[in-house]
């Protein structure tokens, strides 16, 4: 992805969700009453 892209509209409503997303995928097993611990990784950049 580019690092100045603009989209408007529908597409932008559906990218900023997806992005949303991946977000709560990311942090919903953290809450509740078992509260798991989270490891990230991206898949760019320096180690």
């Amino acid at each position: 992805m580019a690092a100045k892209e603009l989209k408007f509209s529908a597409d932008a409503r559906s990218r900023m969700l997806r992005g949303v997303e991946l977000l709560e995928d990311a942090v919903k097993i953290t809450l509740g009453p078992k509260g798991r611990n989270v490891l990230l990784d991206k898949s760019f950049g320096a180690p």
